[in-house]
């Protein structure tokens, strides 16, 4: 769908704000927190962000973007070129980091990994259910939302030149068995959240990536065959190649987005086969499952995979 940007607005030191409406002012799909949509900047340049808006509010899509010198230039030509009036194609939006029930929720964000989690304190907050956020960031000018956040009164901020890192020794230290851990943010906090969380009960601890995680993607690299079930079309994956390189050069349309796994834009389902999972995306219980992959870094343990392409 082409929404039109309403505005874009510094919202932080290297953080704008983008709110974008149908142009006929037609509703626009619904989401749930943690969800997030697919911008077409350009010509391949095609980059997710998370929704940090009102979920109730299908009026309007809002998503905060921080300028990444050293990324590969989505949010360069969100802050450089992007102006308000422009007609931009968005997909989604898609939930890879849904809330799930549980009696109390720690949140714990690192800069702008604050994005998915707004909406998601705005529901806890709203069915009464206990929570408690962890806000760190390089410095308190930094971080975007400040403003809304620290009325709530459950808020820690914790910029780093003013409190050092996150204490998450004492913050993870002692298993809190009914809570729901979630937490976004550089992988640098998310791998140390990881490792203090290992020993909680299990599917306690909820993340979102922005980067692939540490060797993911690692492993054997045989090749092996893809079937395309709705044109029964059989397709050879060399070791060298992915399964969404072979699919678009068979002329078939898939989307996709980051081409690292950690966006889920190209989930694709599985009919058949089992899958090598190598992405950054799903749950422990998901890759179990074995009936979605994402296809631009996973493989097949088997011989052929069936896909609904």
């Amino acid at each position: 769908m082409k929404l039109l940007l309403e505005s874009k607005k510094p919202i932080a030191d290297g953080v704008v704000l983008l709110t974008l409406r149908h142009p006929d002012g037609h509703p626009l799909p619904a989401w749930t927190p943690g969800a997030h949509v697919d911008l077409e900047l350009g010509d391949d340049l095609v980059r997710q962000y998370s929704l940090c808006g009102d979920p109730h509010d299908n009026t309007v899509l809002q998503v905060a973007v921080l300028r990444e010198p050293d990324g590969r230039g989505g949010s360069q030509y969100v802050h450089d070129v992007l102006t308000a009036g422009q007609l931009i194609e968005v997909h989604g939006p898609r939930n890879h980091f849904a809330l799930v029930e549980a009696e109390r929720y720690l949140f714990i964000a690192g800069g702008i990994g604050i994005t998915p989690i707004l909406p998601m304190i705005a529901e806890v907050a709203a069915a009464g259910h206990d929570w408690r956020l962890v806000y760190g960031g390089r410095t308190r000018s930094s971080m975007a939302f400040l403003d809304e956040l620290e009325p709530l009164g459950r808020v820690e901020i914790r910029p780093q030149d003013e409190a050092g890192l996150l204490d998450l020794a004492t913050l993870l230290g002692e298993p809190a068995p009914g809570t729901a851990v979630y937490c976004c943010g550089p992988e640098g906090l998310l791998t140390a959240v990881e490792q203090h969380c290992a020993q909680w009960p299990a599917g306690t601890l909820h993340v979102e990536r922005f980067a692939p995680k540490p060797d993911a993607a690692q492993g054997p690299r045989q090749g092996f065959e893809v079937e395309l079930s709705q044109s029964g079309e059989v397709l050879r994956v060399e070791p060298d190649e992915s399964v969404l390189e072979v699919v678009e050069r068979a002329g078939v349309p898939v989307l996709s987005s980051c081409q690292e796994g950690t966006c889920g834009t190209c989930e694709t389902v599985v009919l058949a086969g089992t899958p090598d999972h190598r992405d950054s995306v799903l749950t422990d219980d998901e890759r179990e499952n074995g009936d979605v992959m994402m296809i631009c870094v996973s493989r097949s343990r088997s011989p052929r995979l069936v896909l609904d392409l």
